[in-house]
């Protein structure tokens, strides 16, 4: 039984089938286009919402669909990857990462306000954690909200904000106490709010069609209403909310790696060396032997930890070793894509070209490879 059959069933496919096509129809034509002009319009997210597929893992009532199946999102994933941009890909779900505190822990009225507008591509969302001082230690952060009545007076600045330019709403992480992670809260600003303001789109190695930006606060006055769960405990939410980032950066790395090995195969059957395909030399046989023994293990563990957070358990452990393992697995495979097209590996108009530069992100997003290791071995004792 392949990993596909265990794992996925027919709605799943059903899911596939429809995001495919989506692809093929709204991205794939235009996808080489957004990336050199570093954007795509922003039509696409009311596109994508009226597809249904902003809304897939999101409550029916709220204009969602399949909640709590995890594999019809991860299905959804992995064929939005097929466009080969995962700048687009971060960009166009940027509300994955920014809508689930909102979903889980905001009042009833923000949530409703808020959730419907997402999930139909009106508006865009957006999660600001990482600052200018550091990224992966989130209980260092400098932002400070103080209360004052009935609003949070905001001073700070956030970057490598995804969605960070055009976003209309922001799950901002602030200090409201002390020093530490017992200091931390989350507050929803929306743009427009006095006092905040978006700063320069800022120029990347890869994810090109990605808007990536700076935020800044002064004495940016947020109403009370906009605290997203309890006040200092901010810290808890947003490392939930980290292990579902953790699992898509890794069916990412994987997509990626999937794409990658695709065009090797291809090349390897058509290109000739020496009067004869070069996938019929013993070297690159062997190489892509390898590529699919690596791609098919790494994707096997990504998919058996989504399975076990699909059932409540937790892995905090483990997903960060999946997150590693896929990223890690992902370098390897692009590189090795990149060497086998040599010169035209090399070229703007190759696609692993542009996975080569996209994956490198991944291994750096969602917390950076070595504080997955840290939390790996703090879960093991150390």
């Amino acid at each position: 039984m392949s990993a596909f059959q265990e794992y996925f069933d027919e709605s799943h496919q059903l899911v596939r089938d429809s995001v495919r096509r989506f692809v093929e129809r709204e991205i794939l034509p235009h996808v080489a286009e957004w990336e050199e002009a570093e954007e795509f319009p922003r039509e696409l997210y009311l596109k994508a919402g009226a597809a249904g597929i902003l809304g897939i893992g999101y409550p029916e009532q709220l204009g969602g669909s399949h909640e709590g199946d995890l594999f019809a999102k991860l299905a959804a994933s992995e064929e939005l990857m097929r466009c080969g941009s995962g700048g687009l890909v971060a960009g166009l779900c940027s509300l994955d990462i920014g809508l689930p505190p909102v979903l889980k822990w905001a009042k009833p009225e923000l949530r409703e306000r808020i959730v419907p507008q997402v999930l139909r591509g009106e508006k865009i969302m957006a999660l600001a954690v990482t600052e200018p001082s550091g990224g992966s230690d989130v209980a260092s952060l400098k932002t400070r909200a103080v209360r004052d009545g009935d609003h949070y007076r905001v001073t700070g600045s956030k970057t490598f904000i995804t969605s960070g330019v055009r976003a209309d709403y922001y799950s901002v992480a602030v200090r409201t106490g002390g020093d530490g992670f017992g200091g931390v809260s989350l507050l929803l600003i929306e743009k427009g709010t006095p006092g905040f303001s978006v700063g320069r789109k800022l120029k990347k190695m890869g994810w090109w069609a990605s808007d990536t930006a700076e935020l800044f606060f002064d004495d940016c006055q947020v109403p009370v209403e906009n605290l997203i769960g309890v006040e200092n405990m901010g810290f808890a939410c947003i490392m939930a909310n980290f292990q579902s980032e953790r699992l898509a950066l890794a069916i990412m790395a994987n997509m990626t790696a999937q794409l990658a090995l695709e065009e090797s195969l291809k090349w390897a059957k058509e290109r000739e060396a020496f009067g004869k395909p070069i996938g019929k030399f013993q070297v690159l046989k062997h190489r892509l032997a390898e590529m699919a023994t690596q791609l098919e293990v790494s994707r096997e563990f990504t998919y058996r930890q989504a399975a076990k957070m699909d059932a409540g358990k937790s892995v905090i452990k483990e997903i960060s070793m999946a997150k590693n393992f896929a990223t890690d697995i992902a370098d390897r495979i692009v590189y090795d894509a990149v060497q086998m097209l040599g010169g035209m590996g090399y070229m703007r108009e190759s696609l692993v070209e542009r996975l080569y530069r996209d994956n490198r992100i991944l291994s750096i997003g969602g917390g950076t490879r070595e504080v997955m290791n840290e939390i790996i071995a703090k879960q093991m004792g150390l």
